[in-house]
């Protein structure tokens, strides 16, 4: 049919021209399901926001959703001709004169990339298409989106035919306001509205040139040229867009001079008060499918998700209960402490002078104000000495106030944080996720992003390794004096630790009373001989993934680990020696209920089964052994019904900074860390500092409430009888001393003695004391 076409050149083109309406046709009808499904004309009419994803615990109760229905949409009349000129200028100067593709700055782009200056060439209304109606979203991709260079040819035909539609049914006023409504702007912002308010605390109507191009600036790239994180780089590319301002007629030379030397003027006071019912559980689950939504193109604040999670909503609810009374008790105490002194000391308890002031350059203002100020640090302290009203918070609500920026800081410095997380081993449900005491004030979630020293709650690790390299319960080592020689960074050093109270019973205790009564001695002993390559060996395997520093003191816990790490690693001893990575998420549907994935448990085994029963043995020692320094645990009577036992590890890092409690009962693993976020403001007496006095109540607190519970589906009951048989001595009852015992568990300072709270007397123990170790 084209060879009546005698020029040949002119054939070639018309040729040409018909094939590329036939792609285009192809495309448009989704022939054989190859180019996957594009926006028809209904769809362009009524454009749909993205939908929620909603978040499920395990019994059905909706704990969160993910939207951006904060974008808060305004028409074309309530937008600032500065926010259009500064869009049009820098994005798509031809904006005006084209039909939704320009061809003239696509061919240009196509140049441009070809000389190796890499220039985009779309359109407005093409972002429009793309952002909007998700041209190049899974359910727009077909077969061919598996061919490299075809799939890119595809997108962008796609995207010029949307383009088309949405110029043939709106006006560009229409276009231009459907495109600042939609288009994100970074730190969670979509739309324009919600993006003058965060970034200026103004409305779209208000913003001046430099402040429009700044934000239009950002659209390029939302993290590299964010104000807040990248003043300079924003700055840069906000001249750059004021430059188009006035290449295009926007901007007199003038107002451009002006404009451009402004600093950026960043107004960050303006709150958000709808919120998205944020939760420390909604941004673990966020965290927990990142790579999972990267990897299957889905993102959870547009496509309607159904997201079911392992959280158990009762087990949760008592978990920030405890959570509640215990901290609001911590604080009180802290408060009375320190009364009105300052808390932020050093190792020798001397209060440190410029800590506010560190505190301040810390904040990301703090950059901008002294490019504003050209460094007057007068003006600076100004600007933080400035009382404004808020809202803090108060363990008895909400509490609005007039503070300084330097008040703020002093009042939340002092403020106790927490993280707990409560794990089923056998099945690696994550069944409580607690990430601190108000996510509203403490974004910073302690369960899974803080990492702190885990203290004697890492002595465990030594203690497996040698059971697991020939050693037994039994076997004894004498409490006293250790020096160790060793090699840091290839120089020679010795280390020579104490025990908690600096003393030195020069008893034989065997492993497990020395754990249970967490002795540092006998723990360094136990890691000199194993060596400490090998615990850290054995920590990593079991589910540390935290680097550790492999040095003699790496068992008393002088590493920093998080919640979620220890809980994982833990797991390991009470699900016979299998280390499971924890579930938080079970199942992903649409919204008609069509499953989309499923997450099934992996396990690895990394223990003997007699290791592993060994240990649950030796964390029982806590308990039972005398001295045991989870003894406290007595003081929760409901907890020793129908023959109940618990294992449990405390710990608490030098200074009293971290306090820690490890809770291990026959079917849940629980984690606890306490501390001030500040590791300089800590406690000062193991009466009040000891993970035993901060972190142990709480668990016992949760633990009551659980077992109060008949349906809760975990009941009172001893820990597993051997689940092989056990070829090691571990029937080894220790002496009981009639003498006070210290129940302490800190790295290296002295403290008072204590008495060993005996358990209530019931019928297993009806002459109310400390029960021997259970003869197996």
């Amino acid at each position: 049919m084209f060879k009546s076409i005698k020029n040949r050149y002119l054939r070639y083109f018309t040729v040409f021209i018909y094939f590329v309406i036939i792609f285009f046709c192809a495309i448009e009808l989704n022939f054989l399901w190859l180019f996957g499904y594009s926006p028809d004309m209904k769809d362009i009419k009524t454009p749909s926001m993205s939908l929620s994803s909603e978040v499920y615990t395990a019994d059905g109760k909706l704990i969160g959703r993910f939207y951006k229905e904060n974008r808060s949409p305004v028409d074309f009349k309530s937008i600032s001709p500065n926010l259009i000129n500064a869009l049009v200028a820098t994005e798509d100067a031809r904006f005006y004169k084209h039909g939704g593709v320009d061809f003239f700055a696509f061919a240009t782009s196509m140049l441009s990339t070809a000389k190796g200056e890499r220039r985009g060439g779309s359109t407005i209304t093409q972002q429009l298409a793309k952002n909007l109606f998700s041209t190049r979203k899974r359910k727009s991709q077909g077969v061919i989106r598996h061919i490299p260079v075809l799939r890119t040819v595809v997108f962008k035909f796609k995207e010029w035919l949307t383009a088309f539609k949405i110029e043939h049914l709106y006006t560009k006023q229409q276009i231009l306001t459907l495109y600042l409504n939609t288009v994100p702007f970074g730190n969670n912002s979509y739309g324009i509205k919600t993006a003058t308010l965060k970034y200026f605390n103004k409305t779209p109507d208000e913003v001046n040139p430099a402040e429009a191009a700044t934000l239009v600036g950002m659209l390029k790239a939302t993290s590299t040229y964010n104000p807040i994180t990248n003043p300079e780089k924003a700055t840069e590319r906000r001249n750059v867009a004021l430059s188009q301002m006035q290449k295009y007629g926007y901007l007199s030379k003038a107002d451009y001079a002006t404009y451009s030397q402004k600093p950026i003027g960043l107004d960050l006071s303006y709150v958000e008060r709808s919120g998205q019912e944020d939760s420390y559980i909604r941004r673990a689950v966020e965290k927990w499918l990142d790579k999972w939504c990267k990897q299957n193109d889905y993102d959870l604040y547009e496509d309607g998700l159904k997201i079911y999670t392992t959280i158990d909503s009762h087990l949760q609810q008592y978990a920030e209960e405890a959570v509640a009374q215990k901290m609001k008790m911590l604080q009180k105490r802290f408060n009375n402490l320190w009364g009105n002194k300052n808390p932020w000391r050093d190792s020798k308890g001397v209060e440190i002078k410029d800590f506010l002031l560190k505190a301040e350059q810390r904040l990301p203002i703090y950059k901008l104000l002294t490019k504003k100020y050209n460094g007057d640090t007068t003006q600076i302290n100004t600007y933080f000495q400035r009382k404004k009203k808020m809202t803090v918070f108060t363990w008895s609500g909400d509490k609005d106030t007039t503070f300084s920026s330097v008040d703020s800081i002093k009042y939340y410095t002092k403020i106790l944080n927490t993280g707990m997380m409560t794990m089923e081993p056998s099945t690696g449900k994550i069944k409580v996720w607690v990430g601190g005491i108000d996510h509203k004030f403490f974004n910073y979630d302690h369960v899974n992003q803080a990492k702190r020293q885990a203290g004697s709650t890492f002595k465990p690790f030594a203690y497996v390794t040698a059971l697991d390299n020939g050693f037994t319960p039994c076997d004894k080592f004498t409490d006293k004096p250790v020096t160790i020689k060793y090699k840091d960074n290839g120089k020679d050093d010795v280390w020579q630790p104490n025990n908690a109270d600096f003393h030195f019973s020069y008893r034989e205790m065997s492993l497990r009373w020395a754990m249970g009564k967490s002795v540092n001695s006998i723990t360094a002993q136990v890691t000199e001989h194993v060596g400490w390559d090998k615990v850290v060996e054995y920590a990593h395997k079991m589910g540390i993934e935290s680097p550790l520093k492999s040095v003699p003191s790496v068992s008393l816990g002088s590493n920093d680990v998080s919640v979620f790490e220890m809980v994982r690693a833990y797991s390991t001893f009470l699900n016979k020696g299998e280390k499971v990575d924890p579930l938080l998420v079970t199942k992903i549907t649409d919204q008609k209920g069509n499953v989309i994935e499923e997450f099934t448990l992996k396990a690895e085994k990394v223990l003997s089964e007699e290791t592993a029963w060994l240990m649950l043995y030796m964390f029982r020692g806590g308990m039972e052994e005398p001295g045991g320094t989870s003894q406290a645990l007595w003081e929760y009577p409901s907890l020793w019904k129908k023959n109940n036992q618990i294992g449990g590890k405390t710990g608490t890092s030098s200074d009293y900074v971290d306090g820690w409690y490890m809770g291990i009962t026959k079917d849940l693993v629980t984690g606890i860390w306490v501390g001030a976020d500040d590791r300089s403001v800590h406690f000062t007496t193991s009466e009040t500092g000891e993970g035993s006095h901060t972190a142990l109540p709480i668990f016992g607190a949760f633990m009551e409430k659980v077992y109060a519970d008949p349906k809760s589906g975990y009941t009172y009951g001893p820990f597993p009888k051997p689940w092989v048989k056990i070829t090691k001595e571990y029937m080894c009852p220790s002496p009981i001393i009639r003498e006070d015992t210290t129940t302490t568990d800190s790295l290296a300072l002295p403290i008072d003695s204590a008495v060993i709270v005996p358990p209530p007397a019931t019928e297993e123990n009806p002459e109310n004391k400390t029960p021997p170790p259970n003869k197996k």
